[in-house]
């Protein structure tokens, strides 16, 4: 029963699957995405939030490089903020809460519009391999498609289990259906499977809290939008409220923790280290009186409430009695309690850094089904696997981000070279060029990336130009402008920055500390308006110059390992100057570099000098 065929079949209607669909389709490849639910298309299972420290310059990479997510959220959010605005440019992070509600349709409607690009609901149970290729998929109907290359992007679908104190079911998020006869075909197909665990808090009903107990969290004042192509980010519309646990809390907690699904024996999947439970924080930080909780809305047309923070598997009359222990709290009513959810993924260290599976020609993994946690990890894995898709069925060279071009280049070459034993979160500081991977200038480093590959328009392109040009020209304009000590010096003393006697440049008062781009403008005459994003990017150059400098030299000498290939049909389990441990690691890996090599858990410096020699005497 062969019902279509197609150059590209995604399984999985989540973030990632939704980019890699897009993504394919827009590359001229015909795509279809099936979901198990079309109402679960970019769904928000978790907290209804995009963006977060390390996830909005995610968010920006996706954008700068053609994909949907960030416009998406652009047109759905309520309240936006800048994180780390206390910090340095390089952990500035945009954060915007969500309508649940008005997301999932933002990014259906923008599926349905793509041509090229056929949705369809309904269960893959079966992966096609012939020869060593994906060649198709078949549905739990029986119904066949022909693909010549399939993405894998379940999220916590495969094998789903919902776990709430000593009850479990076979669920999916939000109470959708499972996957769980895929899993079984993988095996066959020989790839290697593992239970991975997450969570998630309960909804309170609004009519239940007592907000004026709560510390508001208003959003900024400014919106910043997420898509370099948003013109008009619209305005906040929610307000957000903090919270904070108590000992009360605490001693629910401890006293019913053989309860908790997780501490009780029932959980068998590994959680996330960074984004715990609230029985998990208790336990490992019993010295911490309080945790603090943040309580959002999910919508604008709906009464509930998200409780970030408030992750649980305790069972339904422990959570009640646990939140209604909060100061705001005491007459909650919870309208969906909070769960663990387990569900199998793979282990990324089968892909190679196209997330294109080694032994499976054709097959990619994508989002929380290669062990990462968080939409938009998953969104810009989806968007790699839907490019790369694309182009290898088109003949082209497939893309590799490296480290240096960006967080997306870091997350999968994390996930590929280290793996990961636990759900991949990203952070800034897995990055070692973090202040170069600025969300600021997202553009600039990976625009041009997506224009080559075809996700940029020309019209798009000819605006980012013109940015770059705007901004080259002021950069010189303030490294050539001198301003003469009648006019610094006023400037100078207003803010507590030593006079001069001559001359200065200025380029070299804006990179004062105490100054800005924007505080020197009265002693500028010359200073023509600019947009925001222009004078954002002049003031980051010049104050961080020296900086970014260092950080090139570094980009610089890593290139040059990543430029030193290893031959494909090494036999590192022969080779008797590396250790035993760095034998069988490469041989899983099979890194594609010496940079790669080196940066995989196990292998040391003594290894990879063994490895230089080899190469430089020709020994391999």
């Amino acid at each position: 029963m062969i019902l279509g065929n197609f150059d590209v079949v995604v399984i999985g209607g989540g973030h990632a699957g939704c980019e890699a669909a897009l993504a394919a389709a827009r590359l001229g490849q015909s795509c279809a995405l099936f979901s198990i639910s079309l109402d679960a298309i970019g769904n928000l299972p978790c907290n209804p939030s995009i963006g977060g420290t390390a996830k909005g310059h995610l968010v920006r990479e996706i954008d700068a490089l053609g994909g949907e997510m960030g416009k998406a959220a652009d047109a759905a959010f309520i309240q936006s903020k800048m994180l780390n605005r206390g910090k340095g440019p390089a952990v500035h992070s945009l954060r915007a809460q969500i309508d649940r509600t008005s997301y999932h349709t933002e990014m259906k409607k923008r599926l349905e519009n793509q041509p090229g690009l056929v949705i369809k609901q309904g269960e893959i149970t079966d992966i096609i391999i012939k020869d060593g290729k994906a060649a198709g998929v078949v549905t739990d109907t029986g119904a066949e498609y022909t693909a010549r290359a399939i993405i894998i992007a379940t999220g916590t679908y495969l094998k789903g289990k919902i776990l709430i104190g000593s009850y479990s079911k076979e669920s999916g998020p939000d109470g959708m259906f499972p996957a769980n006869r895929l899993s079984e075909s993988l095996k066959k197909s020989g790839i290697i499977l593992r239970r991975f665990k997450t969570g998630t808090p309960a909804r309170l009903h609004a009519d239940s809290l007592d907000f004026d107990k709560m510390e508001a969290e208003p959003g900024d004042e400014k919106v910043v939008p997420f898509s370099f192509e948003t013109q008009t980010p619209g305005t906040n519309k929610v307000l957000c409220h903090l919270v904070y646990t108590n000992e009360k809390t605490h001693e629910i907690i401890r006293k019913n923790l053989n309860r908790s699904a997780m501490y009780g024996g029932m959980a068998e999947g590994i959680g996330p280290r960074y984004c715990p439970s609230i029985e998990d924080k208790v336990v490992r930080f019993h010295d911490k009186p309080r945790h603090q909780l943040f309580i959002e809305p999910m919508g604008l047309d709906t009464k509930e409430m998200y409780a970030q923070g408030f992750s649980t598997s305790l069972p339904e009359d422990v959570q009640l009695e646990m939140y209604r222990s909060v100061k705001g709290l005491e007459r909650a009513q919870i309208m969906r309690s909070a769960y663990a959810i387990e569900y199998d993924c793979c282990d990324p260290t089968q892909l190679f850094a196209t997330l294109e599976f080694k032994s499976i020609k054709g097959l990619y993994g994508a989002g929380q089904f290669n062990g990462t946690s968080g939409y938009e990890e998953a969104a810009a894995q989806g968007l790699i696997a839907g490019i790369n898709a694309a182009l290898e069925l088109s003949g082209r060279e497939q893309l590799i981000l490296r480290r240096s071009d960006g967080y997306i280049g870091t997350l999968i070459d994390d996930l590929v070279t280290k793996g990961t034993n636990e759900p991949y979160r990203m952070m800034t500081s897995r990055s070692e060029y973090r202040l170069l991977l600025r969300q600021d200038n997202a553009d600039e480093r990976l625009t041009p990336i997506g224009y080559r590959i075809g996700l940029i328009s020309d019209e798009r392109y000819q605006k980012f130009q013109e940015k770059q040009r705007l901004i080259d020209e002021e950069l010189k304009r303030t490294q050539k402008t001198v301003i003469p000590p009648s006019k610094a010096n006023p400037i100078l003393e207003e803010y507590g920055s030593s006079p001069v006697k001559t001359g200065i440049r200025l380029s070299d008062m804006i990179k004062r500390t105490e100054l800005n781009y924007e505080k020197t403008a009265p002693a500028d005459p010359d200073r023509t308006p600019l947009p925001d994003a222009v004078c954002e990017q002049v003031e980051i150059k010049l104050k961080y110059d020296g900086y970014i400098k260092r950080q090139l030299a570094d980009v610089e000498a890593a290139r040059k390992m990543e430029e030193r290939l290893l031959p494909e049909d090494i036999d590192y389990l022969s080779i008797q100057g590396l250790r035993l441990e760095a034998r069988q690691k490469l041989d899983k890996i099979r890194p594609k570099s010496l940079g790669q090599a080196s940066r995989i858990s196990g292998v040391s410096p003594s290894d990879i000098s063994v490895l230089i020699i080899l190469l430089e005497s020709g020994q391999m």
